[in-house]
């Protein structure tokens, strides 16, 4: 008689590993003044100061501005969407 096999176990992801994950590649941050920005992460630390370069600044009040590169502070950090691009799906 064999036993059945065991069920795979789930490991809950932590946000910092998902944040990890996103190294590399485009991500959206929206922060509490309301201002977003778009770019590529390339790197960040245990507070969520976050790294952008090839960036894209959009501000409500005065549009859109690009940067090469940015540093933000985690503390202001409202959202993040991994491969978001700035763009709000209505539906």
């Amino acid at each position: 008689m064999s036993l059945p096999p065991l069920p795979k176990v789930h490991h809950p992801l932590l946000p910092l590993e998902l944040v990890d994950k996103c190294v590399g590649s485009q991500i959206w941050i929206i922060m509490n003044n309301h201002k977003e920005f778009v770019g590529k992460l390339i790197g960040f630390d245990d507070y969520v100061n976050m790294v952008l370069e090839d960036v894209r600044e959009i501000d409500p009040q005065e549009g859109e501005t690009r940067m090469s590169k940015i540093l933000l502070n985690g503390n202001n950090i409202c959202m993040m969407v991994p491969g978001g691009d700035g763009k709000w799906v209505d539906g």
